[in-house]
């Protein structure tokens, strides 16, 4: 089983030619209201690759919430352990340029009210995993990270949006995911000179941590270091529509095919394949492939034998 403990938004996104300087202002497209939040991103995309998924986050009480989980109930995310706090759901109001490339501004809402003891609504075992981001408070993560643990569970962390956890926090994951620009920000942060590239920039980080570090480089796939060994997966060649979610997607998908018992380079090809569908559409968790797509993809593009 894979439990998600994190961030549940609504993203409000338009798409505009290009992205507006500081006091400029740009015409738009019509605005969409799509669910997204990294949490609940991140437990679509695991649940849609074939995971059971629990759902342990915050919604606020307005009409936002229905609308935030509604691609997790249609889905069957698990939501049981979802929570409503304060007035409202988190919003990420998103532009997306003509390249696909966004930017985001997030307010946090209900999620900055989640707490570590909500976790204790799901039952964890050995063999489970838990995913964490960084939209909802780190010490409530952390908090959460400590519990998993005590149970024997797998603990992913991804550091998104890039924040500056101290040394020791890092020792409660078991798996770091970052991407290319994050990997270097942390290594900086941790006293640490950035390689040249992100598979130098992991394999320091791994090496320093003791932790398995794996990154994502956009149209150039994913890299991982576990300290033994470093694994390079391509992405798919597809022309972007849209990267929000994309990362996300990599890690519900990682997580998934993992809890399945796959090997982390099988893992890994899936999920990049499944980040390089994701980017093909408009929105988040819309764009989000589901189990046979990924198949399909990941043996027409030869990542399986």
């Amino acid at each position: 089983m894979i439990v998600v403990f994190g961030s549940i938004n609504i993203d409000l996104v338009c798409r505009t030619d290009h992205h507006p300087r500081p006091g400029e202002t740009v015409p738009g497209s019509d605005y969409q209201l799509i669910p997204g939040g990294k949490g609940a991103n991140q437990a679509l995309a695991a649940r849609r690759a074939g995971a059971n998924v629990a759902m342990v986050g915050a919604v606020g009480a307005d009409d936002m919430a229905a609308a935030a989980l509604a691609e997790l109930t249609a889905d069957g995310v698990d939501l049981g352990a979802v929570v409503t706090r304060g007035a409202t759901t988190g919003m990420a109001i998103i532009t997306v340029d003509r390249h696909g490339e966004n930017t985001i501004v997030l307010s946090p809402g209900a999620n900055a009210r989640l707490k570590g003891e909500d976790l204790g609504a799901v039952r964890l075992g050995p063999g489970d995993t838990v995913l964490l981001q960084m939209e909802v408070p780190f010490a409530e993560s952390l908090a959460a990270a400590k519990a998993a643990r005590a149970a024997g569970a797998r603990i992913m962390l991804s550091i998104a949006p890039f924040l500056p956890i101290e040394r020791a926090a890092l020792a409660a994951a078991d798996i770091i995911l970052v991407n290319e620009t994050e990997a270097a920000d942390l290594a900086r942060h941790l006293g640490l000179a950035p390689g040249p590239d992100g598979a130098a920039t992991v394999a320091t980080l791994a090496r320093d941590l003791g932790r398995t570090v794996i990154a994502t480089l956009g149209g150039d796939g994913a890299v991982a270091a576990t300290g033994t060994e470093t694994i390079a997966v391509p992405a798919l060649p597809v022309d972007p529509v849209d990267t929000t979610g994309a990362g996300d997607t990599f890690a519900g998908v990682l997580a998934a095919f993992m809890d399945e018992g796959a090997p982390l380079a099988e893992a890994m090809r899936l999920a990049a394949s499944a980040g390089s569908l994701a980017c093909t559409r408009l929105g988040a968790q819309p764009s989000f492939p589901r189990r046979a797509e990924i198949d399909e993809a990941a043996n027409q593009d030869g990542a399986l034998a």
